[in-house]
């Protein structure tokens, strides 16, 4: 299934802040523009404020309040990197974060245990259509969400 296209970080933006409100949690944001502000412009020139073809790339760090806890960082390069109670999924494609969301507040994110003992557990978050995003969970950091969340 496709997603609709948030052609923009400051798209990104705001249908994380239509997600949120969906579900009653307050949003915090971090604008950083220019790419002396941007955390991925190892490219840019010392001091250079616009990229060389002259735009001027924008990247965002979301907070969401509540359980779990769940960070955003938008990328200007169409990716996210979603933290979710202190498990990464790095390069999420900017149009699927709202629905990654929507399934890690709508109860469709779960922990999956490995099937041999020393496998470790999974953080699987499925998105509408073929999509599954799954991450191992670090040792010793299962929070009581993720724990509620075993299947």
């Amino acid at each position: 299934m496709t997603h609709p296209h948030l052609a923009s970080t400051e798209a990104a933006v705001t249908a994380v802040r239509e997600v949120a409100r969906e579900y009653n949690l307050e949003v915090a944001v971090t604008d950083d523009i220019g790419a002396d502000r941007t955390s991925r412009r190892a490219s840019a020139g010392a001091f250079a404020v616009v990229d060389a073809d002259g735009s001027l790339p924008h990247e965002a760090f979301i907070e969401l309040g509540g359980v779990p806890a769940v960070t955003v960082q938008v990328f200007p390069e169409d990716d996210a990197r979603i933290t979710v109670d202190g498990v990464v999924f790095d390069d999420v494609p900017r149009d699927s974060v709202p629905a990654f969301l929507r399934s890690v507040y709508g109860g469709m994110a779960h922990v999956k245990r490995g099937r041999f003992l020393l496998s470790g557990e999974w953080l699987v978050v499925p998105l509408p259509g073929d999509e599954t995003y799954k991450e191992l969970v670090p040792r010793m950091q299962l929070s009581p969400w993720l724990a509620r969340n075993i299947r």
